[in-house]
């Protein structure tokens, strides 16, 4: 793996996500495009599109490697350097005029991400995560925490349109949302993931969420010296189609794969 990749590539990732982010804050409440991603999406607003601009400047400084952006699709051949781009994580509260929304920028190396950047535009938060070097929030670096007392905590949810009215899902959700001080859906997961590596959330639970978005948190929590596991309590690596995870301090670990497992069952 060549660092001074990693390297080049942060230095272009945090230009471009406040450029795209800019291009998002001056169309907050002020844009004119939805459409209708599907029948479980979210909406496309035109935001989604302008933001893409980045794309045209990774393919510039790095054209042999592969993109994966939310609207554009895949771009260029497969190979071991892969950037997962998200323009605009929280597309239906943006369109709602709920301010919780964020870009996202990922680099994937033979599937691992060594590389997160994720940028809050309304509150000029960014925040940057490489591979063996931490986690940090406006170049401060955030670790995160453990409680004294789990379930007294905020635990966040994060799922996947599809499975939205899944019956396991649902009976999950109730069940955290019964056994923690609080249950949060942001719909914005960056943020969530950013929020548990800052500590200021405590745990999050996910079933089958969809998006490449979520590789950028996870490397965002794990360099914050947090576990992200599957159910089983395996570590999560690589790429999943279907994901079903648990991301959290690793002393909450038992309790936390026990809930899931008496949710689920």
């Amino acid at each position: 793996m060549d660092y001074k990749i990693i390297r080049k590539a942060k230095e272009l990732s945090v230009r471009i996500i406040r450029e795209a982010g800019q291009i998002s804050k001056e169309k907050f409440d002020n844009f004119v495009d939805l459409i209708s991603k599907g029948e479980f999406g979210d909406v496309v607003t035109e935001v989604d599109h302008l933001a893409e601009v980045i794309i045209k400047q990774i393919r510039t400084t790095f054209p042999t490697h592969q993109i994966h952006s939310e609207e554009a699709g895949i771009i260029g051949t497969e190979n071991d350097w892969l950037w997962l781009i998200d323009p605009l994580d929280g597309t239906n509260n943006f369109a709602i005029g709920l301010p919780v929304f964020t870009t996202s920028i990922t680099l994937m190396y033979r599937r691992e991400p060594v590389l997160g950047v994720v940028y809050e535009p309304l509150t000029d938060r960014i925040f940057v995560s490489v591979l063996g070097e931490g986690t940090y929030c406006n170049k401060r670096q955030i670790k995160i925490k453990s409680t004294p007392n789990i379930f007294k905590g905020n635990i966040g949810w994060i799922q996947g349109h599809k499975v939205q009215n899944d019956s396991r899902a649902v009976k999950l959700r109730q069940f955290i949302d019964i056994n923690f001080k609080r249950m949060m859906r942001l719909w914005a997961p960056t943020l969530q993931w950013c929020m548990l590596a800052k500590g200021d959330i405590d745990g999050i639970v996910l079933y089958n969420p969809e998006g490449d978005d979520l590789y950028s948190g996870i490397i965002m929590v794990k360099e914050a010296g947090g576990i992200v596991i599957d159910f089983d309590g395996n570590p999560f690596t690589g790429m999943k189609e279907e994901p079903y995870i648990i991301a959290c301090h690793p002393n909450h670990k038992l309790e936390l794969m026990r809930i899931v497992k008496e949710g689920l069952s």
